[in-house]
């Protein structure tokens, strides 16, 4: 290959003018991770209808809810899933091209989108046994996209605005947790117009009409139509340039593609010596190598941690909201609501959130992040998370009276938005940019696997650890917990964590992904 066709091809990307394909690319990508954020943060919205369908037990004074370790395997069977994928495909990603496995991803999550709905039995094991399973693998494919989608975005942009784009494709899971709730919303009107049921408090039994079970399986079911409407799409994308030129290591197939999709001739602008033909790249050097840990071990460490942080702080939270809101009163006590009222309000709280603060924070961070750059998003994020947590917990008794919830919902959106405008964009985007494009993908796997054992943490923990202290007031089958409260004090407590630790990410704002990873330096070879 040669190297001065090889700056060519990249300097040409790097220069490019935002065109149309930029913005295609946006929308396909995007509605990967508007399935991906569909997908996961659904099951949050149905776990208590399951419950109310399956585990109701005759004679009890409360409403059947998922036993802790059922409830627990539900929640967290997709990050595990999703936690598989993201090492696997950005492994595979690196070895065999982006393009490749991209359409094998999106695939995967339409066919196990429609088979959560599916149930092999009619019995509560075998219900869930299918539900775990499916969403299992279901969270692998969505494991895959992350690597993927922020390594090809990152790839096609221009250096100026690549931040913008790549927050642009992550920005769309603020449109899937808010079709999550609007199709919840949706769904559960129709049906409670068809099939109007007493609250549980005036007649149990009827209290959960049959059709119920019909409603969680369409929601989830629904995850299957966007990521439908863009797979040809994705799957008519080319190879990226930069992978092909460095890594496939092919500058006139890049050239190629490139001139095609961004409507510009690298070709004619190539006017180099003839000698120039026999340069080559340096040496590579490979993920376990000492050359790699010299150069890039201690961003590793903090785009894995930065993101473990988060995830353990956002996902305990978003998981478990509907707890939260049923705590400080502003959804009301389970027992005087039939079952479809009750997913009813636990949707509309969550839309609602994610209208006010997670949708718009995404945005901001679209339109901010190439002005001020990835490390004062990142860190001010961090610090307001940390802030409006501890807002919420030191008074926390203050919140829960009557009068309050107002507030309190106000307050807690508020973390969402800075989560969003925030460490939850910044630390998809950055790993992205900064490590050599052989292994990407792989690195972005990596610490996209690290912020999901972080969710696992979250998910499985905060479901215990925000159970009240006092043993009559904990949820049914839940030993007593560390309570909501001192849960978020914990949780603040990550947040500043992650914030020191953004102090070992770097800047990417303004330089091309080569200048970051620093690829195009001599002397790289294996140790």
């Amino acid at each position: 290959m040669a190297g001065g066709q090889n700056m060519q091809v990249l300097s040409a990307l790097d220069g490019a003018k935002t065109q149309w394909y930029h913005v295609t690319a946006i929308v396909v990508a995007g509605m990967g991770f508007f399935t991906d954020a569909y997908d996961l943060f659904c099951i949050s919205l149905v776990t208590k209808l399951i419950g109310r369908v399956y585990y109701t037990v005759d004679g009890s004074p409360r409403p059947g809810s998922l036993p802790p370790h059922v409830s627990a395997a539900v929640n967290g069977v997709a990050f595990v899933g999703t936690l598989s994928g993201q090492l696997f495909f950005g492994w595979l990603g690196d070895r065999v091209g982006r393009k490749s496995v991209y359409g094998m991803t999106l695939l995967t999550m339409i066919i196990c989108s429609v088979a959560s709905g599916l149930s092999f039995g009619h019995s509560p094991a075998c219900v869930m046994a299918t539900l775990c399973f499916f969403r299992f693998w279901l969270g692998f494919g969505i494991g895959g996209d992350y690597p993927l989608s922020a390594t090809i975005m990152s790839e096609y942009a221009n250096k100026r605005t690549r931040g913008a784009f790549v927050a642009a494709v992550f920005a769309m899971q603020g449109f899937g947790i808010l079709a999550a709730g609007a199709v919840a919303i949706g769904v559960t009107a129709l049906f409670r117009s068809r099939f109007p049921a007493p609250a549980y408090d005036v007649d149990p039994a009827a209290s959960t009409p049959a059709e119920a079970d019909l409603v969680w399986r369409i929601i989830l079911m629904f995850g299957a139509v966007p990521a439908a409407l863009t797979f040809y799409s994705r799957m008519k994308m080319p190879e990226t340039a930069r992978y092909t030129a460095l890594v496939a290591r092919n500058a006139e197939r890049a050239a190629a593609d490139m001139s095609r999709v961004l409507q510009f001739d690298i070709a004619d602008k190539e006017e180099r010596p003839e000698e120039e033909a026999t340069t080559t790249g340096p040496p590579p050097f490979g993920l376990f190598s000492c050359e790699f840990f010299h150069r890039h071990g201690k961003h590793l460490l903090g785009t894995t941690s930065t993101w473990l942080l988060l995830d353990i702080a956002y996902y305990s939270q978003n998981l478990f909201q509907k707890d939260i809101f049923s705590a400080v009163g502003w959804i009301p006590a389970a027992e005087t609501m039939s079952a479809l009222d009750e997913l009813f309000h636990i949707a509309r709280a969550q839309t609602l959130i994610a209208l006010c603060g997670t949708v718009p924070g995404y945005w901001f961070t679209v339109a901010f992040i190439d002005v001020v750059g990835r490390f004062a998003i990142q860190a001010v994020g961090f610090l307001m998370m940390a802030v409006f947590m501890l807002g919420l917990a030191i008074p926390y008794r203050q919140w829960t009276r009557p009068g309050n919830q107002t507030g309190f919902v106000v307050m807690y959106a508020l973390t969402f938005f800075f989560a969003n405008f925030g460490p939850n964009a910044t630390t998809f985007i950055v790993p992205a940019e900064i490590y050599p494009a052989r292994l990407r993908a792989t690195c972005h796997g990596i610490s996209a696997a690290s912020g999901k054992v972080g969710a696992i943490i979250g998910s499985f923990g905060f479901l215990y650890l925000a159970q009240s202290q006092d043993p009559a007031k904990t949820a049914h089958g839940y030993p007593p917990g560390f309570g909501v409260r001192n849960s978020l004090l914990l949780l603040a407590g990550c947040s500043l964590l992650g914030f020191l630790l953004t102090f070992l990410v770097p800047e990417p704002k303004g330089k091309s992904l080569e200048e970051m990873s620093r690829e195009t330096e001599t002397g790289a070879a294996e140790p």
